[in-house]
């Protein structure tokens, strides 16, 4: 089976491929991918910094995001103009009620041969077939169809019948969800849920960052986009942010966040018992080194920090923190369960280098 073609070139001019061998010039040489991909983005995105540093931070993690926040925050576009940089093949998928599996993931159809008059049954490859998939609004969907992306999200493989066909590389899922309108929509269960990396809320812009939204759609200003990374690159860049060292003291201290989330266990702070049912599973505590592995390396940096596992625990832990009916009924969120035991929780102190 051959991947689809990354997106041509006539959407974005094609920069020059990060091409060294030596895993600290390709950190420098990611630093400043990163700049200039935060450059081109803010020529069509406006403000969402930390939106943009945990999306890219995904990617080069080989993760998965969920998008939440109410319409018309550029959440698609967001993900639209990162699969032009990238030079990624690039498929929206809108989750309606009535989609059905196969619409996602392709399905065999017959065919008959029309010189021999032999019928064949032929697999025609869904849009899942894509290195980036913009899962829109995926709680108006049924389970059935959203257990369709299980297999994808976590295999990067889709089986149909008998046959199991590999997906392009890489592959990224990344899924959008209204806050507001909850009728009539099936909320994602927690097991698919943990397959997302990051849960990243997507909040209103300043009123200075609206008003430059506003003169920037209604005039005539267009973006000219230049690609900064291939998938060739980001392949290499994952394998790369997998050989960022981490000292224990970091590696302790993400382990401390995730158990110190689950109640009824020693580890929990009093408050736990009291407004979460379900804490974090060991998942959290890989994604969250993970994800200090790539913003460290985004930032130029060669170790992960401390200070990097704070900066990714909310993306990483507020949709892995099930709350209690009294915590809700109180108002409070995962968001603030998670700030909590972040000041209750403190790393280890950072030993002095020699």
């Amino acid at each position: 089976m051959t991947a689809i073609s990354p997106a041509g070139p006539d959407k974005a001019k094609v920069a020059p491929k990060i091409a060294t061998s030596d895993d600290l010039e390709t950190v420098k040489a990611l630093n400043v991918a990163y700049k200039r991909m935060t450059e081109q983005l803010a020529r069509v995105i406006v403000g969402q910094s930390e939106v943009i540093e945990q999306v890219l931070v995904a990617v080069f993690c080989r993760g998965h995001a969920l998008l939440v926040g109410v319409p018309g925050l550029a959440k698609t576009l967001l993900v639209s103009t990162t699969s032009r940089l990238l030079h990624l093949s690039f498929k929206r998928i809108q989750f309606t009620p009535d989609l059905m599996p196969a619409d996602i993931t392709g399905t065999d159809v017959l065919e008959e041969d029309r010189t021999t008059g032999k019928r064949i049954f032929r697999f025609v490859h869904g849009p899942i077939f894509s290195n980036m998939i913009l899962a829109d609004e995926i709680n108006r969907t049924p389970p059935k169809t959203q257990a369709a992306l299980l297999e994808a999200m976590q295999e990067h493989m889709v089986t149909a019948g008998e046959t199991t066909y590999a997906l392009p590389e890489p592959f990224f899922v990344l899924a959008t969800q209204n806050p507001i309108e909850q009728e009539g929509t099936y909320p994602l269960p927690e097991a698919q849920l943990d397959r997302f990396m990051f849960n990243i809320t997507v909040d209103y812009p300043s009123s200075d960052e609206e008003l430059a939204i506003i003169k920037q759609v209604t005039g005539t200003y267009t973006a000219d986009l230049q690609v900064t990374l291939t998938g060739e690159d980001i392949l290499r860049l994952q394998e790369i942010v997998r050989r960022v060292p981490v000292a224990d003291h970091v590696l302790q201290y993400a382990r401390d966040l995730a158990r110190a989330s689950r109640p009824r266990t020693p580890e929990a702070p009093g408050f736990i018992n009291e407004l979460v049912q379900w804490g974090a599973g060991p998942r959290a505590g890989i994604y969250l080194i993970l994800a200090a592995k790539a913003r460290a390396i985004l930032h130029g940096r060669y170790h992960a920090t401390t200070e990097d596992v704070r900066a990714m625990a909310l993306p990483v832990m507020r949709h892995r923190v099930i709350t209690t009916f009294n915590a809700e009924a109180a108002g409070i969120t995962a968001d603030e369960v998670v700030r909590r035991l972040m000041a209750e929780i403190k790393p280890a102190v950072e030993p002095a280098l020699a």
